[in-house]
């Protein structure tokens, strides 16, 4: 994946844990650049992320979406 100086960028903070949660859904939440409760990861904003998010809805927040 190319970044882009340019680009729109979102920063996610993990605020639940993956423990007796579905092996995607950790899987998901290490794509997605956390693995720790109160970890947070700036990612260009792009409709996979987006995605990505959507499926972890319930263990991640928004913090910025610039």
């Amino acid at each position: 994946m190319s970044t882009n100086a340019g680009a729109k960028t979102i920063t996610i903070e993990q605020i639940g844990s993956p423990i007796r949660k579905p092996d995607h859904q950790h899987r998901t939440l290490i794509g997605l650049g956390l693995n720790k409760r109160h970890r947070t990861s700036t990612l260009v904003d792009t409709p996979e992320v987006r995605g990505m998010i959507a499926k972890v809805a319930h263990l991640v927040r928004v913090v910025d979406g610039n």
